[in-house]
């Protein structure tokens, strides 16, 4: 194809300078023909096809490359059909005699057809899309993924991102208990993909079978839902949009943060600054469009909703109960009963009737066992001989004192002395470490090895009186002797002062 300077040069020598096309041809090495269709454009008219492309050869077997194709459409990615991949088993399966330019132009016009087309949309004020997202992150020095949930106003683009050590159902509601504060109002209407979180089973078309959790969610703050059509991310393109947004812009580079408390109120203030700006094709600020959706959207409750799971176990008889996998403690005198285990991202509580009997930082490790000690001091008093062995006290970290008031203890009553070096231990279910640190220390320097003497010093330092104690408690201190002093007595001190 010729090149527009080619066609300027032509159409002036005989438009303008007045030369005949015979000698402009000559001059150029054209052919007449070719002349006279540069006078006829100003630029080069491309080629044009006026007949479909006719492949004798590759005709008969375009129904079996279709079929390989649609057939790709259910196969993983990385698992599909090359265009040379099908040219050779036309070849090896069909005996195909044509060339390989024939069906790889085939092959991609057909992708081309294949491919989805969209239609622009429109949203009104009020509705939200959520989804989950992951990255890396380094919380308390330790690197680990984060998985977040994104919610998104479509009409406004206000956005809000919370992230948690899991993709997990309490992860799920706490998520949208923390959303629903930061817009202060709750969305009408929620789109989501089918997680399993929110989807028990999938009923066909738009029915839905929704879980026990997300139900309560759901008639707690009385939003509508809506689910996208599975493996279909398009038809929640904003919230697809903000997951890569929040990912790319507030946690790139990766967040180093001492806690995910810490790392969480990072990421609302990256929200809350997001709402100063102006995207493309509006006038006004995402904050000033964000009105218009919190206007149309519902009032919040009076109180937030309880975001935990709530799953009931038997404890067993090492005084344990299990939830997700990790087992927790719970005190000795609950053994075997039934109790209500709450799962909160960063908490599990363990409840028995009305009564809350334990408290547990999550942990998000597997087949691991969390201790509270003192759920095992009271069966310890009475089984002094597991002392030693005992796992719960395993790694509990003491002031020294209270070593050495056991070895004390220990050396001078024998046998009794591990059951009231226990008996310490269980004060400080009721007094603080401090307090019961500083009375082992008194009792230490006053050579008081006993429980009575300790718990009566503590009390003392905290009533601020001066400590009585009773010597008949404590029959391996030797007595005072005090004996009536005579005038005698004044005399000899007298004498010995003048001498």
């Amino acid at each position: 194809m010729f090149q527009v300077e080619i066609y300027g040069r032509v159409r002036r020598a005989v438009r303008v300078e007045g030369r005949s096309q015979r000698a402009v041809a000559r001059e150029f090495g054209l052919s007449r023909e070719t002349v006279r269709k540069m006078l006829q454009y100003a630029v080069p008219p491309g080629y044009q096809r006026q007949q479909p492309i006719k492949r004798p050869k590759l005709g008969p077997w375009l129904g079996v490359i279709d079929a390989i194709l649609s057939d790709d459409k259910q196969r993983p990615a990385k698992q599909r059909h090359t265009a040379k991949r099908i040219f050779d088993r036309l070849k090896e399966e069909h005996e195909f005699t044509g060339g390989y330019t024939i069906v790889k132009d085939y092959v991609r016009s057909a992708t081309l057809r294949g491919q989805e087309m969209f239609v622009p949309l429109t949203h009104p004020p009020g509705e939200a899309q959520a989804d989950f997202g992951e990255a890396v992150v380094v919380i308390a020095g330790v690197e680990q993924k984060a998985h977040y949930l994104a919610m998104d106003l479509p009409h406004s683009d206000d956005c809000f991102v919370v992230a948690f050590p899991a993709e997990t159902t309490e992860a799920f509601l706490e998520g949208h208990v923390r959303a629903f504060a930061y817009f202060d109002a709750v969305p009408t209407r929620i789109l989501y993909d089918n997680t399993k979180i929110a989807v028990a089973k999938i009923l066909g078309g738009e029915e839905r079978q929704r879980t026990k959790a997300f139900s309560e969610l759901q008639s707690y703050y009385l939003f509508a839902d809506k689910f996208g059509r599975p493996a279909k991310g398009n038809d929640k393109g904003k919230v697809e949009g903000l997951v890569g947004y929040a990912r790319r812009n507030f946690m790139v580079p990766i967040p180093h943060f001492n806690s995910w408390e810490a790392f969480n109120a990072y990421l609302e203030v990256q929200c809350r600054k997001r709402r100063e700006r102006r995207l493309r094709g509006h006038s006004e600020t995402i904050g000033e469009r964000f009105e218009r959706d919190r206007a149309a959207m519902l009032p919040l409750p009076a109180t937030p909703y309880e975001a935990c799971e709530k799953v009931t176990v038997r404890v067993t008889s090492l005084s344990l109960v299990r939830y997700r996998g990790n087992d927790y403690s719970v005190p000795t005198e609950y053994g075997h009963r039934q109790v209500l285990v709450k799962g909160y991202v960063h908490e599990v509580v363990i409840a028995c009737g009305s009564e809350v009997i334990a408290r547990h930082r999550r942990s998000y490790e597997r087949e691991t066992v969390v201790f509270d000690p003192f759920h095992y001091l009271a069966l310890l008093e009475q089984k002094t001989r597991a002392l030693d062995q005992a796992a719960p006290l395993a790694g509990w970290k003491l002031p020294d004192c209270f070593a050495v008031l056991r070895r004390l203890l220990e050396a001078r009553l024998k046998k009794h002395g591990s059951r009231e070096y226990v008996q310490v231990l269980r004060l400080m279910e009721t007094f603080d470490l401090s307090e019961v640190t500083h009375a082992i220390e008194d009792a230490l320097k006053l050579g008081t090895i006993s429980f009575d003497a300790v718990r009566h010093l503590m009390l003392c330092r905290i009533e601020r009186r001066p400590p009585r104690l009773d010597m008949q408690n404590y029959p391996h201190l030797p007595l005072a002797q005090v004996h009536t002093t005579q005038a005698a007595d004044y005399m000899a001190l007298l004498t010995e002062a003048c001498a």
